[in-house]
């Protein structure tokens, strides 16, 4: 079947990795995606081929093991495995982000003993930004850490961290005032910690507890929990880069990464949701012919198509933007924008199209309708998007007066 979304452009290697992870996703993801969200369960097995596919590696560095693949390549596999279930892509996603700020900001101790076990998919990742009153002011961090010699004292409450039971490393950022005196800005006083633990629920190193499995209306098999610090003592050697204070800068530019991402799903997920409305809109049948045939689906149609080549190419650009050493914040705020509104929009169409169908859970269409809200409001809502938009605009085409 012809196939929206093409990507110009792309090398021999890259378009081998994606031929590959689409093949993955078409006989070991999509067929059984349905039941394992359905019984909201971990897919151990998915993952172990991910693993065996060298996905948890691809943009490691070879010297670490990896694959040292770009953004654009990394995107572009995300929007195959999101195209499956979006779930596991979240499952890669947070361990990238990891992977990508210790790659970036780590020193040189840090990366040659996470990164290479990370590139195999021996250490899984996790980061832990948001807390229960936080939202979007990131500012408003209340977890803190003290100084006590050579480690530091965590205390505190963190909330939805994916993996946050699966993993064994999670880079945390809470408030670090040492060496930060009263009245430095809250974005100047953050430090992230590298913290390792055990998988698992429960009281999995002294001081840390995951308490267990947030229950989801979507996003299902993959974990989403909290994370309590009580006393939990963390080395200072396991300070992200080795300098406290700049927290905040490498969890935005992880983020930044992270939108990308975020909107890669978004189009993975329409792409599904496009071609199951396409497919059922050809087999259903009223007034005597397929529904495809009436007008008023047709033009639903070209609606949905025409939104998933837009997304895909807003996606592919934040992406090379990325890849050329530029700032790309104001093309990932725009590409996670629209990815996610549209994402929303196609499925609900596909929905639609499906009719009673569409509500029933034998149907694809279901999972896809409960998944696609998570994405508006993952990595930053549309709110969030919209400001930083706009004040990158206001930047870039000031007024002279």
């Amino acid at each position: 079947m012809a196939r929206l979304a093409q990507t110009a452009g792309l090398t021999d290697v890259q378009q081998e990795i994606l031929s590959t992870v689409r093949d993955f996703v078409d006989k070991e993801i999509i067929p059984v995606a349905t039941e394992l969200e359905h019984r909201d369960e971990y897919p151990q097995a998915i993952v172990d081929g991910l693993k065996e596919l060298g996905l948890f590696g691809l943009m490691i560095p070879e010297e670490y093991g990896g694959l040292g693949e770009s953004l654009l390549t990394y995107a572009l596999c995300v929007e195959e495995i999101a195209r499956g279930w979006m779930s596991v892509s979240g499952i890669i996603n947070t361990h990238f982000i990891v992977a990508y700020m210790l790659k970036q900001h780590g020193t040189q101790e840090q990366k040659d003993h996470f990164l290479p076990r990370m590139a195999a998919g021996d250490i899984r990742g996790a980061f832990s930004m948001s807390e229960p009153g936080l939202g979007s002011d990131v500012s408003a961090i209340t977890s803190k850490a003290v100084k006590e010699g050579d480690e530091y004292v965590l205390n505190g409450q963190k909330m939805w961290l994916t993996n946050g039971g699966t993993s064994s490393l999670v880079a945390v950022l809470v408030r670090s005032d040492e060496g930060h005196p009263e009245g430095t800005a809250p974005h100047k006083s953050m430090t992230t910690f590298l913290v390792e633990k055990e998988p698992g629920f429960g009281e999995v190193r002294p001081g840390l507890t995951i308490p267990g499995k947030i229950d989801k209306m979507g996003y299902k098999g993959v974990d989403t929990t909290e994370l309590i610090m009580d006393g939990l003592r963390v080395p200072a050697d396991r300070v992200l880069g080795g300098v406290t204070g700049r927290g905040f800068y490498q969890m935005m530019d992880g983020v930044e990464v992270g939108r990308v991402n975020v909107a890669a799903r978004g189009c993975g997920v329409a792409q599904r949701a496009f071609e199951l409305g396409v497919r059922y809109a050809q087999q259903r049948h009223t007034f005597g012919k397929a529904i495809a045939q009436h007008q008023a689906i047709q033009f639903k149609l070209a609606e949905m198509a025409t939104k998933v080549e837009a997304a895909h190419a807003m996606m592919v650009n934040a992406a090379r933007k990325k890849d050329s050493g530029e700032r790309n914040d104001l093309e990932a705020g725009m590409a996670k924008y629209l990815a996610s509104e549209y994402c929303k929009e196609v499925v609900e169409d596909a929905f639609r199209i499906h009719g009673g169908y569409g509500f029933s859970k034998e149907y694809e269409i279901e999972r896809l309708y409960r998944e696609a809200p998570m994405l508006l409001i993952g990595e930053g809502t549309a709110e969030i998007q919209k400001m930083i938009i706009g004040r990158r605009l206001l930047e870039e085409y000031r007024f002279q007066g």
